[in-house]
Parts: C-alpha cells; sequence; structure tokens
C-alpha cells in the first residue's frame, strides 16, 4: 500500500482492529476471530482489508512480535489479492519523540540495546513507522487513532500523512504542528468522551468535508467492547484487549453498508 494513499478501491470485506499494546497473544486471537489468519498465523483472509489503527507499542513485552506478524501479513494479503494497513497512533509517535514512560521492562530492549534511538526519527524503526499513515480513507470509512476533525479535513489527509511522514525520516525537525495536542489526529478524544451533540454534529462536519460515511477510531478504552454512536456514523474499537487492560479481543467487520461487531462468543 503507498504510504500517502487516502482512498482505495472498495474491499468485499474491511476489517478493523484496535490497540493490541504489546500482546501478542491478544493479536493471534483477534486475527482467528476476524477469520484472517489460521493456526499458525498464517494469512486466510483472501481479498479482505485489515486495518490496524495503531498503538501496539507499550504497556505489553510482545511489541516486536506484533509487528513481525503483521508486517508478514501484509505481504502474504498482498500477494493473495488483499491488504493490511498499519497505522501510527499516539504511543507510536512518542516512542519516536523519545517518551518511553510506558516501555515495559520485558520490552525494553526487543528493538535493539538503545531503545530511543532505535525509534528516533531518521532510524530504521521511525521509517517504518513513516510508511504508516496517520490517517487513512478507504471507500467510505475514514480510519485515525483518535478522530478526525474538520480542521484536519481542511487542512487535507495527504499532507498530514506527508508531514508526519517527513519528520519520522528526519527530514524535518520538528512534530508537525497537526501532530501536536489533545485535539491532534492521535489524541483526539472528542469521539469518545465529548458532549454528545457536539461531537456528532462535528462529525456530521468532518464527513461530509471527507465525502465519508463513517470514522473508527482506537485510542479510548470501551471495557465492553466496541461501540458506536451518532446513528452508526463512528465505531470506537479499542476494546482494552491487551492484558494491560484485561479486555476480551474483538473486531470491527464492514462489508458494503453492513457493520457487526466480531467476537469469541
Amino acid at each position: 500500500m503507498p504510504p500517502l494513499l487516502v482512498k482505495v478501491e472498495a474491499p468485499t470485506r474491511l476489517v478493523a482492529i484496535g490497540d493490541l499494546h504489546g500482546d501478542f497473544q491478544a493479536t493471534q486471537k483477534v486475527l482467528r476471530i476476524a477469520g484472517l489468519t489460521d493456526a499458525k498465523d498464517a494469512w486466510i483472509g483472501g481479498k479482505a482489508t485489515l486495518v490496524q489503527t495503531g498503538d501496539v507499542l507499550d504497556r505489553g513485552d510482545g511489541e516486536a512480535q506484533i509487528f513481525a506478524l503483521l508486517f508478514a501479513l501484509r505481504d502474504q494479503a498482498k500477494a493473495a489479492g488483499g491488504r493490511v494497513v498499519l497505522m501510527n497512533g499516539n504511543h507510536e509517535i512518542m516512542n519516536a519523540q523519545g517518551d518511553l514512560r510506558y516501555v515495559t521492562p520485558g520490552a525494553a530492549a526487543a528493538f535493539g540495546p538503545d531503545r530511543k534511538a532505535a525509534f528516533a526519527p531518521g532510524s530504521k524503526w521511525a521509517s517504518q513507522l513513516a510508511e504508516l499513515p496517520i490517517i487513512a480513507q478507504i471507500d467510505g470509512t475514514v480510519f485515525a487513532h483518535g478522530g478526525v476533525l474538520p480542521q484536519h479535513a481542511r487542512y487535507g489527509i495527504a499532507k498530514i500523512n506527508a508531514e508526519a511522514k517527513a519528520w519520522l525520516l528526519g527530514q524535518t525537525p520538528s512534530l508537525p504542528p497537526t501532530m501536536r495536542g489533545p485535539d491532534s489526529p492521535i489524541w483526539t478524544r472528542l469521539y469518545s468522551t465529548g458532549e454528545a451533540a457536539a461531537r456528532c454534529a462535528t462529525l456530521g462536519q468532518t464527513l461530509d468535508l471527507l465525502k465519508a460515511k463513517r470514522l473508527v477510531v482506537g485510542h479510548t478504552v470501551q471495557p465492553g467492547g466496541p461501540t458506536s454512536d451518532c446513528d452508526g456514523r463512528v465505531w470506537r474499537i479499542d476494546v482494552g484487549m491487551s492484558a494491560h487492560y484485561g479486555g476480551e479481543p474483538a473486531a470491527l467487520e464492514i462489508v458494503g453498508d453492513k457493520v457487526r461487531v466480531l467476537t469469541a462468543h
């Protein structure tokens, strides 16, 4: 997938999973629940598209294993006519900023002896993160870790992705302004915790600007599983499935205009 892709051909089946936070076993489980991998962690999803909305890093020991699996599935899906879209969350950007507060002792050396250097802009790992978008739009569905606000839509998805990529590659000296603060696409919690009428009105403006049907976000834990609001126009898929939070793995499936939650039960 081209790193700055905004819109892609509509898949026959679209599956989204939220924050994984270093829990490799939960990652394996949710991919199997979604029918995308077999017992050997190989892609069986055919032409389906998988979107992972960021926060692979921090809070768990299995970060490197998760990235290895997701990168392998990306290649396998492509060969099968499917697609794996991996995204940056706030914890990926925090690691690139050198903010390692949430790295577990077991994961500290998973990417080499100097974690901060491993993720610093321009490094090997930051360069891999640079290939992952901040915002993606697939057919009528928009994805972001925290959310997309009208000002982001007006500024331009491709421009936001390009600026984040340039910073991660070490081509610009500081994190782009659009990536900073509580209203950035990786940090906003408006669609998860904001006042209902205000968030739905803001969402309506955003979707109209992007000519989209719905927004899918992670970032804010939904203890009982994925939740929706604003007449199904926003879905919140961070279910706290990592051991740190103790939630149950769940995924979101979109086929045409039909959206459903996938669980083990």
